[in-house]
């Protein structure tokens, strides 16, 4: 259940940035279980607004592994900016910023399971023109890190995989470039702050659990230690979001059951 401040700070943003012939774009970050997507889905149904995630415009998997193959191997994981199709993602939100009454924009999705990006004739419709653009992404609003701060690994899969730092200042260098004119583009951001870094593989098992129609207690041990070694590739920027590196206009602080402090 979604904590009825959260659905409050939400529409008081929409509500700020509303203006005639204007849709309002809000963004809502977090780091993965936070529940910025479940957030997202019941301001839209409330309020008539689109609701686009992040996670929906992924690379598709071959792109990805093109990435890996010309980059860096680390680029086949799905998530750490780079990879992203953002000229997808703007062609969305123009198309949603212009739609009219009658106009009908079809919204990418990506099978998370399948790791790859769903065919466009299986994309949801949103039929009409919309009260705002509700955008939610673990990464949104992150600020790129000083070189001095990507010297040190941070963690096994740094210090393992990308030990001369290759990986990282290419994803640092995308957050500095495309994703910073992403960002530029919000009327606003939300950020949910998580207690810390710590929480994150609890919240990302709880979340596949789901995805299996299991509950979180009996996800397999096996799928657990997958996910350990998954949410490292998101930790550098997760602790650099939750220690002040990320642009927002509103924070919401959680607790480890993902109830806000003060907003």
């Amino acid at each position: 259940m979604i904590d009825p401040r959260l659905i409050e700070a939400v529409e008081t943003l929409i509500t700020a940035h509303a203006r005639p012939g204007h849709v309002p774009l809000i963004a809502i970050a977090g780091s993965q279980g936070s529940g910025k997507t479940t957030l997202a889905r019941a301001v839209a149904a409330r309020t008539g607004a689109a609701h686009l995630s992040l996670d929906d415009v992924y690379l598709t998997r071959a792109e990805r592994e093109g990435l890996a193959e010309t980059v860096h191997p680390l680029f086949a994981i799905r998530g750490p900016p780079g990879t992203h199709d953002l000229a997808l993602l703007h062609r969305v939100i123009a198309a949603l910023s212009a739609a009219g009454p009658d106009d009908r924009t079809a919204l990418p999705a990506f099978d998370k399971l399948a790791d790859d990006r769903l065919p466009p004739q299986a994309w949801p419709v949103f039929a009409g023109r919309p009260t705002a653009i509700l955008l939610d992404g673990w990464c949104l609003g992150a600020t790129p890190q000083d070189e001095a701060d990507l010297l040190e690994p941070v963690n096994a899969l740094e210090r393992n995989q990308d030990p001369d730092g290759r990986w990282r200042r290419a994803v640092n260098d995308r957050l500095a470039g495309p994703y910073r004119d992403l960002f530029a583009r919000f009327d606003a951001l939300l950020f949910l702050k998580a207690p810390g870094f710590d929480v994150v593989l609890d919240w990302r098992c709880e979340q596949e659990a789901g995805l299996m129609g299991l509950d979180p207690a009996d996800l397999p041990a096996a799928e657990r230690d997958r996910l350990a070694g998954f949410v490292q590739a998101f930790e550098r920027l997760t602790r650099h979001m939750l220690a002040g590196g990320v642009r927002a206009d509103m924070t919401a602080p959680l607790d480890r059951r993902r109830r806000p402090g003060v907003i």
